[in-house]
């Protein structure tokens, strides 16, 4: 059986994709790490040493493997991440083992995740490599956030690696209405990606190339209107009380007590509690927005605790490297480790903390525009939605059914 690996950028990261015919989908299914992209009509998992050994175990004493596109990709990466230094490098060793080259010690800070994205657009045809750099200086002096700069940057690669020899710059309406239709019906992204995808184009378009109101005739498609997910007060505990170790407890008590987005909880500074007015400082949040919360007394008593135990610095929430704080991914897995046998409702995640913070209020009788405050929001309508998911009115009312059961007495 002849199986080749080859990688390729997939989900805005490099994957490697295995190449394989359909007899041997049965043992690829063995590989954990692996998933099937229907995109490339392959099976792929990000690139990594350990991916990548997790699929020579399986595959190599039963078929035959041909690395070559692997080794040719990684050479290319590797030549392009030393000229712009900016990822771990990768390589197929004599002994077909990838192996990682050591980080030299000018790389222990971190280069800005937006980077890391640019540095993705090396398939990315002669004609068009200039946009993405144009792009980023442009968002920079806007001064958009780093996380909205990768965004919008990887939607460009995608469209910039799509488009090939086609300069980007040369481009009219009906030819982007018909690349969004593309993905629309082809590649079936959903709603909010093709939203995210729009909006960065109109921004290079708009902003970058300055065609005003280049995107005036091409429409936006409707969004889902999704409902938060609220978990229940009682498993908001259950969670909590079920974690032993006293910094998760603390991380995630401390965001449902004041509604906090998982970015602001990590970010949390010790001068950013104020136990003589028992408030919360939460600085430069979404918007780059400062806004003041309530410090509750529970979290408190809890927060003086851990500070004995843990003695952080400068972040609350340290993590594992001296200077930095905790990241949002390590915050997330502390939550699905904490509600993971709670029966939670699908896709629940820390964000849900926040969901669950507002819509308790709004069932305790708080003031909308208290609770709009609290959560930071510009209009009064992104707050409202939580008024779908209260039962505060909604379990003041009988079902008909349950009526007609009463009265016959079933």
């Amino acid at each position: 059986m002849d199986i080749q690996l080859t990688a390729q950028i997939h989900r805005n990261q490099d994957c490697i994709l295995i190449d394989a015919p359909l007899a041997a989908n049965a043992l690829i299914k063995k590989i954990s790490c692996v998933k099937y992209s229907k995109t490339h009509q392959s099976w792929y998992t990000p690139l990594s040493r350990e991916n990548f050994t997790a699929i020579w175990q399986v595959l190599q004493p039963l078929a035959s493997i041909d690395l070559t596109a692997l080794k040719t990709y990684l050479h290319n990466r590797n030549r392009l991440l030393q000229s712009r230094n900016a990822g771990q490098a990768y390589t197929v060793s004599s002994s077909n083992q990838i192996t990682q080259a050591p980080l030299p010690a000018h790389r222990q800070q971190q280069p800005p995740q937006y980077l890391k994205s640019a540095a993705n657009a090396r398939f990315i045809e002669p004609c068009n490599q200039a946009a993405t750099t144009q792009m980023i200086q442009q968002l920079q002096l806007k001064g958009y956030s780093p996380s909205t700069i990768r965004t919008y940057v990887n939607e460009l690669i995608q469209f910039l690696a799509a488009l090939k020899n086609n300069p980007a710059d040369s481009l009219g309406t009906e030819r982007v209405k018909s690349y969004l239709h593309y993905c629309l019906v082809t590649l079936q992204l959903k709603e909010a990606t093709l939203h995210s995808r729009l909006n960065a184009l109109k921004f290079y378009y708009e902003q970058v190339l300055l065609k005003e109101k280049f995107f005036f005739e091409i429409p936006r498609p409707k969004k889902q209107l999704q409902l938060p997910k609220v978990i229940s007060e009682e498993k908001i505990i259950d969670g909590l009380m079920a974690v032993q170790n006293i910094k998760h407890r603390s991380l995630l008590l401390l965001a449902y007590s004041a509604g906090m987005r998982v970015s602001e909880a990590v970010s949390l500074q010790i001068t950013d509690i104020n136990s003589d007015r028992m408030q919360i400082h939460i600085k430069s949040a979404k918007g780059k927005k400062d806004r003041v919360v309530t410090l509750s007394s529970t979290i408190l008593t809890l927060l003086r605790q851990y500070y004995v135990l843990y003695k952080p610095k400068t972040w609350l929430f340290e993590g594992q490297y001296a200077g930095e704080h905790i990241s949002s991914r390590s915050a997330q897995q502390v939550f699905k480790s904490a509600y993971k046998k709670l029966g939670l409702p699908p896709n629940c995640s820390f964000h849900s903390l926040r969901h669950s913070f507002a819509t308790h209020l709004l069932e305790n009788g708080t003031d909308i525009t208290y609770i709009q405050k609290l959560l930071g929001h510009n209009d009064i309508k992104t707050t409202l939605i939580y008024t779908k998911v209260s039962n505060r009115d909604s379990s003041k009312i009988e079902s008909p059914l349950d009526k007609i059961a009463r009265k016959r007495g079933l």
